[in-house]
């Protein structure tokens, strides 16, 4: 069983947990907040604490994990995780979501074990593979992820205390913001020279501006509200600036390649709108910027990589096929649903919220339809991993 394709990288297994995870968690939480379900009695803490939990530790983990787990090894250049460890992931995070849904009653020796073996194993595994490293190219800022993956535990611990969510939530957003920000640099030097032939501006004297503010932002809830918000418009500024010299006419040309730049352009968009937030009091701010960013970042990007990854390897060509790009299409609806169309007409939100779920469920079958035989089969080029 261990020898089987599904456990010989970590994409595999972590990216059908991904596209499970993006199927369930957005229909289930509608049916919650619109009152078409009652929300269950067994979860830990509040239904909004648990929505928020589980979209970044259960979603966005799985699919941020399984790229990791793929990239850094190729980053470093060792083999990877596999085999029985990447059976206990898989496991652990199943753990992890029961422990969430159904254990309010455990007491906390049994609860908070359950709840942190995923995120604790996942992030041992990719320190021990980072902190292999041999400084080179483009890897040579792995650093950023010594610093943001072990803060990942206490976030994800403070969103279920009640008196420390919005610290844990908004942690949350920032290391997921730093680790967006670095894939993003990294796969789209590739993505243009193969698609267009083209080199995008990559200048240290930009680029490590940018991370150090990401890093910056993981504080921000201990900082002065007018110093959170300067920094927010300051890092929104260089990424639009940077922005300009990627050559966005020619990736957005291409529904594959311009997919990422949207992804990249909503991370500029939740910093405004929540700098914004930090000198105006206005309602709507708080759920919207952060929606901005899970639904236009994980909600965009994260069905792409999940195609580009599944395919490329498992040595097929990256070729995005009708019923891909039909993918990305729903996942672009399903972001207007949710973040466009209640700003324009508040009184169909209830309807939008439904709407943009049925979204995630239809994209991400299609996805897991479609990726599923890749991943469970071995690689067609004859390679072992």
């Amino acid at each position: 069983m261990l020898r089987h394709p599904f456990w010989s990288v970590g994409f595999r297994p972590l990216f059908v947990l991904a596209c499970v995870a993006g199927l369930v968690l957005p229909l289930w939480w509608s049916l919650i907040f619109t009152g078409a379900a009652p929300p269950a009695p067994t979860f830990v803490a509040s239904s909004l604490q648990w929505h928020v939990h589980e979209m970044f530790y259960g979603f966005g983990w799985a699919l941020l994990g399984g790229f990791l787990l793929t990239a850094s090894k190729n980053w470093v250049g060792v083999r990877g995780w596999h085999g029985g460890a990447l059976l206990f992931l898989f496991a652990a995070w199943i753990v992890d979501r029961v422990a969430m849904s159904f254990g309010a009653g455990w007491p906390p020796a049994l609860f908070w074990p359950a709840s942190l073996i995923f995120q604790t194993a996942l992030v041992a595994m990719l320190m021990h593979t980072l902190l292999q490293q041999k400084v080179r190219g483009g890897a040579s800022d792995n650093y950023f992820f010594w610093i943001a993956l072990p803060l990942s535990l206490p976030a994800k611990i403070l969103i279920v205390q009640g008196d420390w969510y919005l610290l844990g939530w908004s942690m949350s957003l920032a290391l997921f913001r730093i680790a967006f920000l670095l894939m993003l640099e990294r796969t789209q030097v590739q993505f243009m020279r193969h698609a267009f032939q083209l080199e995008i501006l990559r200048d240290p004297r930009l680029d490590f501006p940018i991370k150090w503010l990401a890093v910056a932002l993981v504080f921000a809830e201990f900082l002065p509200a007018p110093l959170t918000g300067a920094l927010e418009f300051a890092l929104a500024g260089l990424l639009l600036w940077r922005f300009a010299f990627w050559h966005p006419a020619k990736a957005l040309s291409r529904l594959d390649v311009g997919i990422m730049y949207l992804g990249y352009l909503m991370i500029a968009a939740q910093l405004l709108i929540s700098g914004i937030g930090r000198f105006a009091e206005l309602a709507w701010v708080g759920t919207v910027a952060v929606h901005v960013f899970t639904v236009g970042v994980f909600g965009l990007i994260g069905p792409a990589m999940i195609v580009r990854i599944s395919k490329g390897h498992t040595g097929r060509n990256v070729v995005f096929e009708r019923a891909d790009k039909a993918v990305l299409w729903i996942m672009i609806a399903g972001f207007v649903a949710r973040v466009v169309a209640p700003q324009l007409h508040p009184a169909g939100y209830m309807m939008f919220l439904h709407l943009a779920a049925t979204c995630w469920l239809v994209a991400f079958g299609i996805l897991l339809w479609r990726t599923l035989p890749f991943l469970l089969a071995p690689r067609v080029d004859g390679m072992g991993h």
